[in-house]
């Protein structure tokens, strides 16, 4: 389990995200930031809507996830009246509810959609399987990369680095990435810092590799 600001951090992403798709689905309105509006107004519009609800909501919910799924309150019985009413104000402002009663109604979908998300379990890694390597992204024979090494998954687990849901998440790479990434770190950095394909590409050596990579040509003997 990573740290509980980082497991936070993600839950809130979750929940932001949520209230972003039930403002896009409304019927467009003047001055809505809906579909028609620019996505930095749309992000700015869901961060303020989120700043002015996360806050008040259970530990419980914020934390939400598929480990701790039976500990989520009933949306459906969730008081919402220490929500801070700048939140329904400005949804009528907007004119994306009519009242403060619709304003909760919206907020408690959207929370439905979160907790769906958030508690959803995790995937069958074996059918995430892609055609083309994560890395270099050629269409190459692939090997399955342990995002979370199989050598330190009990010290992940020990150390709460990780859900144990997430233990076996894997990234799809040729041979030779999956040994360049082998290559910058050892097992323990791998699970405690490049858990994610995307946290690997940040790295300066796994781009100059990727770009190194992504221009041979497969099976082709040189020299």
């Amino acid at each position: 389990m990573k740290s509980s600001t980082s497991s936070e951090s993600t839950q809130l992403s979750i929940f932001k995200d949520s209230l972003a798709r039930r403002v896009l689905a409304q019927p467009d309105v003047h001055g809505q930031p809906g579909a028609q509006t620019d996505t930095d107004v749309l992000d700015d519009f869901t961060s303020y809507l989120v700043d002015e609800a996360w806050p008040s909501l259970p530990s419980t919910l914020r934390e939400a996830t598929y480990e701790t799924r039976e500990s989520v309150p009933d949306i459906d019985e969730l008081s919402l009246d220490n929500i801070s009413s700048t939140f329904a104000d400005t949804l009528v402002s907007y004119g994306l509810t009519e009242d403060e009663e619709s304003a909760q109604a919206f907020l408690r979908k959207a929370l439905l959609d979160y907790v769906a998300d958030a508690c959803a379990p995790p995937p069958v890694w074996s059918k995430t399987r892609t055609t083309e390597c994560e890395i270099c992204e050629r269409a190459v024979p692939l090997t399955y990369h342990h995002l979370i090494p199989r050598e330190v998954h009990d010290k992940a687990l020990k150390k709460k680095w990780h859900l144990e849901s997430m233990l076996n998440s894997v990234a799809w790479l040729c041979r030779p990435c999956h040994s360049a990434v082998h290559h910058v770190a050892n097992n323990e950095s791998l699970a405690k810092e490049y858990y994610t394909v995307e946290l690997l590409l940040e790295r300066e050596d796994i781009q100059k590799w990727r770009k190194y990579a992504a221009k041979q040509r497969w099976g082709v003997r040189r020299g």
